[in-house]
C-alpha cells in the first residue's frame, strides 16, 4: 500500500511539474515581471485581450464564376473557328447576375450539333446546349460545378490570405469561415501594429499575367483613340487596358492587349524584391517548368526577328499594365516587374505573387478595432473575477468540509495548472470568454469534489469505516462525475466546430478544463485521501 501510494504521488508531482513547464517554460528569473513576461511568451492572448482588428470579409465568387465563363467563351470562338462553324457574337448577356450563361447568336441550323458536340467534348462542366430566342444556343454551368467553383473559391481566398497573414508576421491570427454568412471569411489579427497596410495586402489580388500586347509600345491617349486607330472596332481576341508606359513616363495610358493571358498567376514558381539596372527596386519571378516551355515557345515566334509585327509583351497586374515592351529574344522562366516600387512595396508584391493570386475579389463588410488598453482592462477584470470565484470557492470548500476541503483545494488548483499548462503546450489562444471558461471549469470541479464528499459523508452516517466510506464515495459517484464531464464535453466540441473566435475559445478552455478535471477529482483527490487514511491510527475519524 504505502508503496503504491509513493508511486502514484510521484507521478502527480512529475505531471505538476510538465504542465508549471508549459505555463512559464524556464522564466529567466523568478520575479514578478519575470514570470509575467515567460507566461506570455507560452500563453497566447485573443484579440480581445491583446488588441488588434476584427474583419468579416465577402469573397465576389461570382468573379471566379465569370473567369471561368470567360475562359469558356474563348474557347468556343477558337472551336467553332477551327470546325468551321458560323456565329455572330459569343458572349454574357447578364454576366452580373448570372455568369454562369453563355450565349452563342448566329450559328445555322446545321451547326447545331457540331456545338453540342464542342461542348460535351471540351465543356464537361456545362449542361447542353439550349435552343434560345432569335436563333440563338444557351449554354449554362451545371449548378453543382457553380457550387464547387464557388466553394474552391472560398477555400483558396482564405488559404491565400493566411500565406499572406503568417508572411506578414502576425501572431496567432484567427481565418476561417465566416459561419454566419455566405461565402464570407472572418479574420482576426491580435496585436497588428499597421492594421491598414495588412488590409491593403490582404485585399489586393495581385493576379499577374503575361499578356500579348498589339501594334503601339507607347499606348494611347484614351480609349477612344485606340479605337479610331483599329476604325472603331478592336482586333479579333483583344481587349483594351490602362496602365503605364513604363520609364519615367507614369501618366495613364491604354493599350490593347490579347484577351486570354499567355501564363496566369497560378504560374508562378517564386517571386522576390531586386533592383533593375539602374539600381531601383523591382520584382524578378520565376514561371513553372510547364509555363516556362509555353511562354519560350510564345517568345521564340513574337520577338523582334520574327514575321510577327506584334513583336509586344506586356506585364499586366490586377488588371493594370505595368510594362509594355518589345520581345527581343526568347524568354523562357524568368521575367522582372518595374515600375515605380520602393522598397516596401516591391518586398510586398513579392510576398502577394508567392502566396497566389486571390481567385476572387473581396469587399469589407465589418472592420472592429479593439485597442491595447481595452484589451489590457479586459485581461484584469477576467483575472480578478478568476482569483475571487476561485478564493470564494476555496474559503467555502474549507469552511463546509473542513479538513477534507483542503484535499478539494489542491484538487482545483492543481486542475487550473493542467488546463494552462495545456493552453501553453498546446499554443491555444486565450480569449474573454475563454476566462469564462476557466471559471466555469472551477465550478464544475467544485461540483465532483461535493458529489465525492457527499456520498462519503452518506456512507460513514451508514457506520462504515473512513477507508471504505471512501471506497464507495468515489466508486458510486464515479459515474455521474464522468455522465456530467462527457456531456458537457461533447457540447464544448460542437460549441468549437460551429463557432469562431472568442466562442472557439471557451470550448477549448472549457474542454481542457474539464478533461483536466477528471484527473483531478478522482484520481489526486483519492491520493490525497489515501494519503490522509494511512496516517491515522484503525477507528480514527474522518474530518470531511
Amino acid at each position: 500500500m504505502q508503496k503504491n501510494l509513493l508511486t502514484k504521488s510521484a507521478a502527480i508531482v512529475a505531471i505538476l511539474l510538465v504542465f508549471l513547464y508549459g505555463i512559464f517554460g524556464i522564466p529567466k528569473g523568478l520575479g514578478g515581471d519575470a514570470l509575467k513576461t515567460a507566461i506570455l511568451k507560452n500563453i497566447h492572448l485573443g484579440l480581445d485581450l491583446t488588441g488588434g482588428t476584427h474583419l468579416i470579409l465577402q469573397v465576389m465568387v461570382n468573379d471566379a464564376v465569370n473567369a471561368e465563363t470567360d475562359r469558356a467563351v474563348e474557347l468556343l470562338k477558337d472551336e467553332l473557328q477551327k470546325a468551321k462553324v458560323a456565329y455572330t457574337e459569343i458572349g454574357k448577356p447578364d454576366a452580373a447576375n448570372h455568369p454562369e450563361e453563355v450565349v452563342v447568336k448566329g450559328v445555322p441550323l446545321d451547326g447545331g450539333s457540331q456545338l453540342r458536340s464542342i461542348v460535351s467534348d471540351q465543356l464537361k462542366d456545362y449542361d447542353p446546349p439550349s435552343a434560345g430566342p432569335g436563333n440563338s444556343w444557351i449554354i449554362t454551368m451545371k449548378p453543382s460545378a457553380v457550387s464547387e467553383l464557388k466553394n474552391r473559391t472560398v477555400e483558396q481566398s482564405i488559404e491565400a490570405i493566411r500565406t499572406r497573414v503568417d508572411a506578414l508576421g502576425v501572431s496567432e491570427p484567427e481565418i476561417q469561415e465566416n459561419g454566419m454568412g455566405l461565402n464570407q471569411i472572418l479574420v482576426q489579427l491580435p496585436d497588428v501594429d499597421d492594421p491598414g497596410r495588412v488590409k491593403e495586402i490582404i485585399q489586393s489580388t495581385a493576379r499577374l499575367e503575361l499578356r500579348q500586347g498589339f501594334d503601339n509600345a507607347n499606348g494611347y491617349d484614351s480609349e477612344q483613340a485606340a479605337l479610331s486607330a483599329h476604325g472603331g472596332v478592336l482586333p479579333p481576341g483583344t481587349v483594351m487596358m490602362h496602365g503605364i508606359a513604363g520609364g519615367n513616363d507614369q501618366s495613364d495610358r491604354v493599350f490593347i492587349v490579347g484577351r486570354i493571358p499567355i501564363v496566369g498567376g497560378t504560374d508562378i514558381k517564386d517571386a522576390r524584391p531586386g533592383t533593375d539596372s539602374t539600381g531601383r527596386p523591382d520584382v524578378d519571378f520565376n514561371l513553372t517548368a510547364a509555363a516556362g516551355n509555353k511562354f519560350g515557345a510564345f517568345t521564340a515566334a513574337h520577338n523582334e526577328t520574327g514575321t510577327d509585327p506584334n513583336h509586344y509583351l506586356a506585364v499586366v497586374l490586377d488588371n493594370k499594365v505595368r510594362e509594355f515592351a518589345s520581345i527581343r529574344t526568347e524568354i523562357r522562366d524568368t521575367g522582372e516587374i518595374e515600375g515605380g516600387f520602393t522598397e516596401q512595396s516591391a518586398k510586398d508584391l513579392a510576398m502577394l505573387l508567392r502566396s497566389g493570386a486571390l481567385p476572387a475579389s473581396l469587399h469589407y463588410l465589418t472592420e472592429r478595432t479593439v485597442g491595447p488598453s481595452l484589451g489590457a482592462d479586459s485581461i484584469k477584470a477576467g483575472v480578478r473575477a478568476a482569483i475571487a470565484g476561485l478564493a470564494a470557492v476555496l474559503i467555502f470548500m474549507l469552511v463546509y468540509y473542513r479538513a477534507a476541503g483542503i484535499n478539494a483545494d489542491i484538487a482545483l488548483i492543481l486542475n487550473l495548472v493542467i488546463l494552462l499548462g495545456f493552453m501553453g503546450f498546446t499554443g491555444s489562444v486565450l480569449t474573454l470568454p475563454g476566462i469564462a471558461g476557466v471559471i466555469l471549469t472551477v465550478g464544475m470541479g467544485v461540483d465532483s469534489n461535493v458529489l465525492i464528499f457527499e456520498r462519503i459523508r452518506e456512507e460513514l452516517r451508514n457506520k462504515k469505516a473512513p477507508a471504505a466510506a471512501v471506497d464507495q464515495g468515489f466508486d458510486r459517484a464515479w459515474t455521474t462525475i464522468l455522465d456530467t464531464h462527457v456531456t458537457t464535453i461533447v457540447s464544448a466540441i460542437i460549441l468549437f466546430f460551429v463557432g469562431s473566435g472568442p466562442v472557439r475559445g471557451f470550448a477549448v478552455t472549457l474542454t481542457f478544463g474539464l478533461l483536466a478535471n477528471l484527473f483531478t477529482a478522482v484520481f489526486v483527490s483519492r491520493v490525497i485521501f489515501d494519503a490522509v487514511l494511512n496516517r491515522k491510527q484503525r477507528g480514527e475519524a474522518l474530518s470531511i
